[in-house]
């Protein structure tokens, strides 16, 4: 996979065409998802990547857990981007990847709303 972003064959599209997989998901399965977002020990590599990730280096943030999909990915980015201590390499890494804009496509399918509120458990 190419180093630089705008070097991959996809680029923007591929974030597009993740939020219409999503929305394709959860399309076929309607008001039967609950969808849960777990922000510990996060790393700038993908859950994917197996032992080949780079070690994490944002400390646990919490769990965010919603019915609207868009709310809760908006929320956890927002989480995120709130913690100036120690989440500059995830904040690098969604923003050289263009993450956000899956979080504008699914917006623009009407997938949920991006305004939320946050409510704490203790």
């Amino acid at each position: 996979m190419p180093e630089n972003f705008q070097d991959w064959p996809a680029g923007d599209y591929l974030m597009e065409l993740m939020a219409d997989s999503a929305k394709a998901t959860c399309d076929h399965f309607g008001k039967h998802i609950v969808f849960i977002n777990v922000m510990r020990r996060m790393s700038v590599d993908c859950d994917c990547a197996g032992t080949a990730a780079a070690e994490p280096t944002i400390g646990d943030i919490g769990i965010c857990a919603s019915t609207d999909i868009l709310a809760v990915d908006q929320a956890s980015c927002d989480l995120v981007y709130a913690r100036d201590a120690d989440n500059h390499d995830l904040v690098e890494r969604i923003e050289s990847r263009h993450g956000l804009r899956q979080l504008t496509a699914m917006a623009e399918h009407g997938m949920g709303c991006q305004q939320y509120e946050l409510i704490s458990i203790d």
